[in-house]
């Protein structure tokens, strides 16, 4: 038995031997050579595949498809002083948009975004009548306005090709970028919740490849250049860019459209005369008046306490502050809606320093967080009068230093984006008399509901100092409406300026809000008002009257605020905003 045993362990072991010399073939390891099977595998893979070899010996070899388009690149690349540019034979472009298809199937763009778009002048007369077909894409600004504006640093200028690029994983979908681009080439992806936009194939460029729009044109109509800045420069100080194209001198385009036809004097875009509703973009809608409201509220609160030292303000202090920080919080939290990535909302301070956003940003959470400690000191004061009323003071002072600031940022936000209608003034005027009126009605109902529109307290209120708020409701109400009526005296201009256009559309599509807007304004800032000095204005009144005031009161305020909101509808919807001629607009 035993000897049986010896027998078969010395035969398994053979197997064990022959297997172990099979593995050794097969995987070119000498039974003898002591490497070990991972050992192996390291060695093995030193050695290149059939197929890491052909792409070896390929790699200093041009793109295949390069002899149809190399002379349409430049034979070296940009020196100091000089940048890549696209370049435009408008005799040659036929509006085919082989370009337009070209670029959205290369770059793999969603259905809808259009990179590259390809647009239409017309002009001349009916005897020799002149058509001409323009195609536009990004066109790598020697000063992008994009990349200035942006909050989140999401672009960057190659230094080297002059490319802007669009840094997708840093955006947060802000779409600020769409607002200061002159030419809308930065396009909002809804579904990704970040803007895109043409980087002139960079990474195709960088190894001898042209652009998707530059394969594909079949007349050649298209071709990268190097331009030198001190060139463009020049060209774009003498308005030389395209007719019906935006002011070149903002931005400082390098694309180069050339034509050896002179155009005539009345060539215009395609879609000149055409006049649409821009998006309404409700968030911004709503913080910009909440935070208005808020900043208008604690500016009449502290000339009423801090100023004049009004008892009843004085009595009714801790309930309105913390109304006027609740108003200011949702402001704040509404914002955040507008962003195609709110969970990365906290990058928006990295442009402090070039972007007029991010110091809105920083400048409102300041105030906020002022605001916030204000509205815990008047709520102390019941407790430790004399503490609180030296930290209040100060306080106040503060809240209201920093919502003026914070609206001045958000005028500049628009202001410098060069739309005709959000022009200094314009902006400015719509702004600050928001504050001022939706402050004025927020601190009379306020000032009202913290007494509970008892009585007596209301006929006080209104015999004091409610009085002078409803008077300087209804003059500045008055002047507010009378600027926004204003924009229709364009309507009788010969030119058909954006302005112009502007007041077609308050009286075309958007006059259903351009009727709410007047109609809650004069009812909410001037007829309630009036009403509430007429019955009022005494020190004490019935139950009846006493309602009708809170009533009022109240109407006064919910007036105002649709007014207000319908306003700033209008601002939104009704600009027309700066584009490349005849284009399409997503």
């Amino acid at each position: 038995m035993q000897l049986c045993l010896t027998m078969s362990t010395i035969e398994d072991e053979l197997r064990a031997t022959e297997a172990t010399e099979v593995i050794a073939d097969n995987f070119s390891l000498p039974a003898a050579s002591g490497l070990s099977l991972i050992d192996h595998y390291l060695l093995e893979q030193e050695d290149l595949s059939a197929v890491e070899l052909f792409s070896r010996l390929h790699d200093d070899a041009p793109p295949l498809q390069s002899r149809y388009y190399s002379a349409l690149l430049p034979a070296a690349p940009p020196r100091d002083g000089e940048q890549y540019a696209f370049e435009v034979d408008l005799d040659l472009c036929s509006g085919c948009k082989a370009c337009v298809t070209a670029c959205h199937s290369l770059n793999g763009l969603d259905p809808g975004e259009i990179w590259r778009d390809v647009g239409l002048l017309h002009g001349g007369t009916s005897e020799l009548p002149v058509m001409q077909h323009v195609t536009a894409a990004c066109h790598h600004c020697i000063d992008p306005a994009c990349l200035s504006a942006c909050p989140v640093m999401a672009y960057e200028k190659d230094p080297r090709t002059g490319i802007v690029k669009h840094l997708d994983d840093q955006c947060i979908g802000c779409q600020y970028c769409i607002f200061a681009c002159p030419y809308d080439v930065p396009k909002y992806n809804k579904k990704k919740g970040i803007i895109r936009k043409c980087d002139m194939c960079s990474s195709r460029l960088a190894v001898g490849e042209a652009p998707a729009c530059v394969q594909a044109c079949p007349h050649e109509a298209i071709r990268i250049t190097i331009a030198r800045r001190h060139d463009v420069i020049e060209s774009c100080q003498t308005n030389q860019f395209l007719p019906g194209a935006p002011d070149p001198s903002y931005t400082l385009p390098t694309t180069n459209y050339k034509s050896s036809r002179p155009f005539p004097r009345n060539m215009l875009p395609a879609d000149y005369y055409t006049v649409r509703p821009e998006h309404a973009h409700w968030p911004l809608i709503l913080m910009l008046v909440l935070t208005q409201l808020a900043v208008g509220a604690f500016a009449v609160e502290w000339l009423l306490t801090g100023v004049l030292r009004d008892s009843l303000a004085l009595a009714t202090l801790p309930v309105q502050s913390l109304s006027m920080l609740g108003f200011g919080l949702l402001a704040l939290g509404v914002s955040v809606l507008h962003l195609g990535r709110p969970q990365y909302a906290f990058r928006a301070v990295l442009g402090l320093r070039t972007s007029w956003l991010s110091r809105e940003i920083v400048t409102f959470g300041l105030f906020a967080f002022l605001a916030a400690a204000y509205a815990a000191a008047n709520w102390f004061a019941a407790e430790h009068a004399q503490i609180a009323e030296k930290v209040a003071g100060p306080l106040g002072a503060a809240v209201v230093a920093s919502g003026v600031l914070g609206v001045f940022c958000s005028v500049m936000v628009y202001q410098c984006t060069r739309r005709d209608l959000w022009n200094g003034f314009g902006t400015s005027s719509r702004f600050l008399l928001t504050a001022v009126d939706l402050g004025l009605a927020t601190a009379l109902v306020t000032s009202l509901a913290a007494e509970g529109f008892a009585a007596d307290a209301t006929g006080q209120v209104m015999a004091g100092y409610g009085r002078d708020l409803c008077l300087a409701l209804i003059g500045a109400t008055l002047i507010k409406l009378a600027i926004e009526a204003s924009l229709l005296r364009h309507l009788w201009k010969p030119q058909n300026t954006p302005m112009k256009r502007s007041a077609l559309l308050m009286l075309g599509e958007l006059s259903a809000v351009t009727k709410a807007r007047f109609i809650c304004g004069f009812a909410g800032g001037v007829v309630l008002p009036w009403m509430l000095l007429s019955i009022g204005g005494q020190d004490r009144v019935g139950d009846g009257r006493n309602w009708f005031l809170a009533l009022a009161a109240v109407s006064l305020f919910g007036l105002t605020l649709t007014g207000e909101l319908c306003e700033r509808y209008l601002f939104f919807t009704a600009v027309v905003p700066p584009k490349m001629p005849g284009g399409t607009r997503s």
